[in-house]
């Protein structure tokens, strides 16, 4: 069974997360363009990226393993997080912002997953 992605909320929540990571990292130092900074970036796109893939798959198994990938993606991003605080790149504020939208969007996945078995 397909979804239109455009209308699942984890697809909004996500889009909504790639913007605001893309806007915390715009300011990171020179020295991470490579580093934090892309790799924030390519996990931040990956989160809807893999739910959109996922939804155009035939099975309801073949979208949820697409799911796990966005649920790695946002683990992985929780991390680099983290680590961008601790290095100062960005404030306390704005890390607590971030960490608890991925861990809303970490519930709520884990809860779309449930309703594909």
């Amino acid at each position: 069974m397909k979804h239109n992605f455009k209308n699942l909320n984890i697809w909004k929540l996500s889009i909504n997360l790639a913007v605001d990571v893309y806007d915390e990292t715009e300011n990171f130092p020179k020295s991470e363009e490579f580093g934090l900074k892309s790799q924030l970036r390519r996990c931040a796109v990956s989160v809807p990226s893999n739910i959109a893939e996922g939804s155009s798959r035939s099975s309801n198994k073949d979208f949820n393993r697409f799911l796990e990938y966005s649920q790695g993606s946002l683990y992985e991003m929780q991390t680099q997080i983290i680590i961008s605080t601790k290095r100062k790149f960005i404030l306390e504020e704005s890390s607590e912002n971030i960490e608890n939208q991925i861990t809303e969007l970490q519930k709520m996945v884990s809860g779309f997953q449930k309703t594909l078995q």
